[in-house]
């Protein structure tokens, strides 16, 4: 018997947008997504603390990731190829707008920044990065693609008085 305590995402639970929503159709405002978000980091926060808080929306945005990739990219893609999809894919989606400033393609090292970022752009200045399930997001969309584990460590966030979202993204298995 399942658990019933549990809930196993799967790519299908997302519907049919096409038939469930025939008139107002896949897309929704900023606005209310922010909503949800941070009234979930609010309640979450105040019933096991904010450091848990983001570790689950981390492992959240890790599952996302993994799940973003095996549906919407082409993991059969050579490494140069899968980001300029990746950086399509995520304009297309409204999600921001991904720069590579940095790659060390032997290691699959990356720094990136995410423009326009979803969770986080035109914030008032916070003094904290908020972007904790991006972290997981990029981790997962690359563990997702290489078979490999990786992390993702915001470094400079809207939220913490910057213009744009930068994240350090690594390759863990060379940073045994």
């Amino acid at each position: 018997m399942p658990d019933q305590h549990s809930y196993d995402f799967t790519w299908q639970d997302l519907g049919d947008l096409v038939s469930g929503r025939p008139n107002l159709g896949d897309t929704t405002s900023v606005v209310v997504y922010r909503l949800m978000v941070f009234t979930f980091k609010d309640v979450l926060s105040k019933e096991i603390g904010l450091a848990q808080t983001r570790q689950l929306f981390v492992k959240a945005g890790r599952l996302a990731g993994m799940e973003f990739c095996r549906n919407l990219l082409d993991k059969n893609l050579e490494i140069e190829a899968f980001i300029a999809q990746l950086k399509q894919t995520l304009i297309e989606l409204k999600i921001g707008v991904l720069r590579i400033e940095s790659a060390d393609l032997q290691r699959l090292d990356f720094t990136l920044t995410v423009s326009e970022d979803l969770d986080c752009s035109g914030l008032s200045v916070l003094n904290d990065s908020v972007c904790d399930y991006d972290e997981g997001l990029l981790a997962g969309i690359m563990e997702e693609y290489t078979g490999k584990p990786f992390s993702a460590k915001e470094i400079d966030c809207w939220a913490t008085g910057d213009r744009t979202c930068r994240f350090v993204v690594k390759n863990l298995a060379e940073h045994d």
